[in-house]
């Protein structure tokens, strides 16, 4: 996965939006998990061409976005593995 590494003041601001959405009721969201549902859903077509601009994307992400970005995703992986894969979760 692609990295916002170099991107310092992003990062802040992905970090303060996470504490937001913690707040709000997302305790377990994980920073990696706001950032995965920028670079992949949120700019997937369109990267920003400006700081100011990816700062008011991250700042208007929502809590409902985020959940559902991540609920497709495990979907998508949910189909590519064996149900052996999951005997832990049924009990098998």
């Amino acid at each position: 996965m692609e990295s916002l590494n170099n991107h310092q003041q992003l990062r802040l601001t992905i970090a303060l939006k996470l504490g937001q959405l913690q707040r709000e009721g997302l305790a377990q969201l994980s920073f990696s998990q706001v950032e995965e549902t920028l670079l992949k859903w949120k700019w997937r077509k369109r990267r920003p061409s400006s700081l100011s601009e990816a700062v008011n994307d991250v700042l208007s992400l929502s809590g409902e976005e985020i959940v559902a970005f991540l609920s497709r995703q495990a979907i998508i992986e949910g189909q590519n593995q064996s149900i052996s894969e999951f005997e832990d979760i049924i009990g098998g």
